[in-house]
C-alpha cells in the first residue's frame, strides 16, 4: 500500500472547457492521466490536491467523478479555487453513494489515517496585506482554522499536509499556515494551483521542519508522485 498525490486535474468531460487552450502540454490530458495512474495500485491512495473539475454543480461533475472513480485505488478530494461544484462534504458523500463512486473520499476539516500517518489538508488562500481585500483576509483566516482542525484530527500521528494554494510563492508567505506547519512538526507539504510558466518559480524545498513540493498535474507530467512509504 502506498500514498500518491497530484493536483489540478481540471476535468471537463461533460462541459466545454478544453485545457489545450493553456498549452500543448494539456492536449488529451485525460488520457495522459490514465497512463500516469498506471503506477497506482488498487490498494493505494491518491490525494487530489484541488481543482478536480470545471463543473458548476455536483450533477455537472458526474462524468468527471466517474473518470476519477475508474482510476486505480482510493482517491481523497481536496477543494480548489475552481471546484465550484463543491457545496458540503455531506452532500458530496450522498452524491457519491447514490452514483456508486465508492473510491472517492473528502479531505476537509478532517484527517485520514494511513498506517502511522495522518493525511491532513485544506484549500488555503492567497492574501497579501499590501493588495489583498478584507474578504481575502477572512478567507485566509478561515482556511487556517480548517487546517488546524485537520491537524488536530490527526492526533499524535506523523502528519502530512496537502494544500491547493501554495503557502509560499516568490515573495509571498502565508505566515499563519507556515507557523501551523512548524507547530505540528509537519515534515511534508504538497500543493498545486501553479501552472505553466509559474511552475519553475514555485518553491520546492525546506522551511523549518517542512519540505514543500509542487504537484500540479502539468508540472508532474500527469503522473502522481509517491508520498508514502
Amino acid at each position: 500500500m502506498a500514498v500518491f498525490t497530484i493536483g489540478d486535474l481540471h476535468l471537463s468531460l461533460s462541459g466545454d472547457k478544453p485545457m489545450d487552450r493553456f498549452g500543448t502540454v494539456w492536449e488529451n490530458h485525460p488520457q495522459k492521466l490514465r497512463e500516469g495512474f498506471a503506477r497506482v495500485g488498487p490498494a493505494d491512495l491518491t490525494v487530489l490536491a484541488g481543482d478536480l473539475s470545471w463543473a458548476m454543480s455536483l450533477e455537472g461533475a458526474e462524468a468527471d467523478f466517474a473518470f476519477v472513480q475508474a482510476l486505480p485505488g482510493k482517491k481523497l478530494l481536496l477543494k480548489g479555487n475552481h471546484d465550484y461544484w463543491w457545496s458540503t462534504a455531506a452532500r458530496a458523500y450522498r452524491f457519491f453513494e447514490e452514483h456508486g463512486f465508492d473510491s472517492l473520499g473528502i479531505l476537509h476539516n478532517n484527517a485520514y489515517f494511513f498506517g502511522d500517518y495522518a493525511l491532513c489538508g485544506t484549500r488555503g488562500w492567497f492574501y497579501e496585506e499590501d493588495r489583498g481585500t478584507e474578504h481575502d483576509r477572512k478567507m485566509m483566516l478561515r482556511e487556517v482554522q480548517r487546517l488546524e482542525l485537520s491537524l488536530k484530527a490527526g492526533g499524535d500521528r506523523e502528519k502530512i499536509v496537502f494544500l491547493h494554494y501554495p503557502p509560499v510563492f516568490q515573495n509571498y508567505r502565508c505566515e499563519e499556515i507556515l507557523s501551523l506547519l512548524q507547530e505540528y512538526r509537519v515534515r511534508q507539504c504538497y500543493y498545486g494551483h501553479i501552472h505553466g510558466k509559474g511552475c519553475p518559480l514555485a518553491f520546492n524545498g525546506r522551511i523549518g521542519f517542512t519540505e514543500f513540493k509542487l504537484v500540479s498535474a502539468d508540472w508532474l507530467g500527469f503522473v502522481p508522485v509517491q508520498v508514502l512509504p
